[in-house]
């Protein structure tokens, strides 16, 4: 074994240098990793370099020998059930060769977990569009009683584009949810830190102080765009920072809990006449395309929103066709 150099494709702009090591040398630790940087072992254009260090196209990596990873790896896809692929491959609202979107059903979770044996991740073999293509990567993450768009990069740079762009807060996330009661003001900001307390499942999110060391600052604009004799309401919402749970907690913050939650609003959210289920939708994504401009994506309110939505009197109208501009 030997030194090697490594170019950096187009496709992997943007990369963490960890993450690059895990594509394509995946018998090697992350503390491996951080110790080869360290020792000036791994370099980029000659330079020591950091784990976190992000990648450009046409880039040198110094790599030293590594026992059992001589060839970058391949993803090999996993035999998935016919079933699982077309309940996937139904969620598709947008899709190109650089990213995909899905309109995810409430109750269906994004990634496994102690008693989660269905989910998105364990789908995704099933969007391949050849079986030699890299496996889709998700991008982002909402909870699993939310309905709504969810992200899927097609290739690990594009994943890292389009997680930067979250990260910068170039994406604008959209909301729907109805809620238990009709805030007031109608509109406004909600500037409100929340803490985590616990761990694992059990873990809820609670308003806190903004002294309190375990407080994250955690905004959100909102708007009612309808309401029904002040009982129930239709909220728009904009998350500005990402923090877990973030608009359910925000809600009852207002004194007006999301319709079914069934983890924070207490009896208050679970009115008698309404399907018991979380009325919390992912509407829209307006987001840069990794390939330039940008693409704005909406997705239908899942059934049981409907349902309410028609009882209550509110008309959502159509939903628009995802629409790519510029670029």
């Amino acid at each position: 074994m030997s030194v090697v150099n490594l170019t950096v494709s187009e496709d992997e702009a943007g990369i963490r240098l960890d993450r690059y090591f895990r594509r394509h040398y995946p018998h090697l630790t992350q503390g491996a990793l951080q110790k080869l940087c360290r020792t000036g072992q791994i370099r980029v254009e000659g330079k020591r370099v950091e784990a976190s260090t992000r990648l450009e196209p046409g880039q040198s990596v110094r790599v030293p020998p590594i026992p059992m990873a001589a060839k970058p790896s391949r993803d090999v896809p996993r035999p998935l059930d016919d079933k699982l692929v077309r309940e996937i491959q139904r969620m598709v609202v947008y899709q190109d060769k650089h990213l995909i979107v899905l309109n995810k059903p409430s109750g269906l979770a994004v990634q496994g977990g102690p008693g989660i044996t269905r989910h998105v991740d364990m789908m995704l073999d099933g969007l391949r569009e050849n079986p030699e293509d890299p496996r889709p990567r998700l991008v982002h993450r909402i909870d699993r009683d939310t309905s709504g768009l969810l992200l899927l990069a097609r290739t690990p740079g594009v994943a890292a584009k389009l997680a930067a762009a979250f990260r910068g807060r170039d994406v604008k996330k959209t909301y729907w949810a109805v809620v238990v009661g009709r805030p007031d003001p109608l509109s406004g900001e909600i500037d409100q830190p929340l803490a985590r307390l616990g761990v694992g499942p059990g873990a809820i999110t609670v308003a806190a102080d903004r002294k309190d060391e375990d407080a994250q600052s955690a905004r959100t604009v909102y708007e009612v765009l309808d309401s029904a004799a002040r009982k129930f309401s239709w909220l728009g919402l904009s998350p500005l920072t990402g923090r877990t749970h973030q608009l359910r907690v925000h809600c009852e913050s207002l004194g007006t809990p999301i319709l079914g939650d069934p983890k924070y609003g207490g009896a208050t959210a679970h009115p008698s006449g309404f399907t018991d289920q979380l009325h919390l939708h992912a509407r829209e994504l307006d987001m840069p395309h990794p390939a330039g401009g940008r693409l704005v994506v909406s997705a239908e309110l899942p059934p049981h929103m409907r349902e309410t939505f028609r009882a209550l009197g509110f008309t959502p109208g159509t939903t628009p066709p995802p629409a790519r501009k510029g670029g």
